[in-house]
């Protein structure tokens, strides 16, 4: 990291940008910025936030993905944008450690960064985090579980690639599952990187557990739509039934709730990760500043089951709103 920060250093210094570096941009001067690590499904929904926000006003954001999900990936792509005159940026940080010296050369340049999707470890020179609570997003997941299980049973805990909000997703996964003297987990599956690998593991967890198995969990995107997938075909073919409770609202896992093969998936607000953070940005290049002790921003999850799946949209849409309503007094002040 040394390294990477003496090199911006040299290249961002030796650049003449539209505003002066160490001098946070007017409002006037801002240009605004929204960068993901690379390619996923997660991101193309968050975009759709940033579109709105420049829709509703008039803002250009210039868009960007990485080329691949690293750190070194994304100091290089970043810095050349900072480099270019970008003053706010919406960043996911590909490593919330390793992303620390990268933000702390930047906001030394006067450059202004909200987190969205996962934050970056405190101390952190991001201004704000918006985005799901991984844990107790979790959490409420297992719960919901657990109750479609009637309080008893044996679950197998499915997690995506290793990384913060995974070890978080498991966290309360287990935090939820050590209050019911009747759950256990009877097998953990993990780093579960691409939809067909996650059906292979999955499919022979069931095979090692077969009849003993209550409910299965998954927190991330990529196992959720392969479980979706998987027990549908199962269900179909006369399987024993198996509850699941999985995350984010992939149309695979949308159709397996409306045909009764899974219980439910939490609906996170990727709408809200898009749109909240590059709102804060605008009002904070217009002189607002963090209300003391403020950093994280829940952007709000919600279970959605065959109860509420034609409705809960509109509920999502009413929590961001709600979101940005709030933002000046609660989290920002002039």
């Amino acid at each position: 990291m040394k390294h990477f920060k003496s090199t911006a250093k040299a290249t961002l210094m030796g650049l003449a940008l539209a505003t002066a570096w160490g001098a946070a941009a007017t409002a006037e001067e801002a240009r605004f910025a929204w960068y993901a690590s690379t390619v996923h499904p997660y991101f193309d929904e968050v975009q759709t936030g940033v579109d709105a926000f420049s829709e509703k006003t008039g803002i250009e954001v210039v868009k960007r993905l990485g080329q691949d999900w690293t750190q070194d990936n994304q100091n290089e792509n970043v810095s050349a944008m900072a480099a270019q005159g970008f003053t706010h940026f919406s960043i996911f940080p590909s490593d919330v450690a390793g992303a620390q010296g990268l933000y702390e050369e930047l906001a030394e340049r006067g450059v202004t960064i909200v987190d969205f999707g996962q934050a970056t470890q405190d101390p952190t020179p991001a201004s704000f985090y918006v985005g799901t609570q991984a844990k107790e997003a979790a959490m409420q997941a297992t719960e919901a579980l657990i109750e479609a299980m009637g309080g008893s049973g044996n679950i197998i805990n499915i997690l995506e690639v290793p990384g913060e909000n995974t070890r978080l997703r498991d966290e309360g996964v287990q935090e939820v599952v050590a209050r019911y003297p009747d759950v256990q987990i009877i097998q953990t599956v993990g780093d579960l990187a691409t939809i067909e690998g996650s059906v292979e593991k999955v499919q022979n967890a069931i095979a090692a557990n077969l009849g003993n198995i209550d409910g299965m969990i998954a927190t991330g995107y990529t196992p959720t739509v392969a479980v979706a997938e998987l027990l549908t075909e199962y269900h179909e073919q006369g399987g024993e039934k198996i509850h699941f409770f999985g995350i984010d609202t992939d149309a695979v896992v949308m159709d397996a709730i409306r045909d009764g093969h899974i219980d439910g998936t939490l609906a996170q607000n990727p709408y809200g990760h898009g749109y909240i953070p590059l709102e804060i940005l605008r009002l904070m290049s217009e002189g607002y500043t963090p209300v003391e002790g403020t950093h994280a921003i829940d952007a709000g999850v919600l279970t959605v089951t065959a109860d509420n799946i034609d409705t809960y949209e509109g509920e999502i849409s009413t929590l961001t709103q709600g979101i940005i309503d709030s933002l000046v007094g609660t989290y920002l002040t002039k």
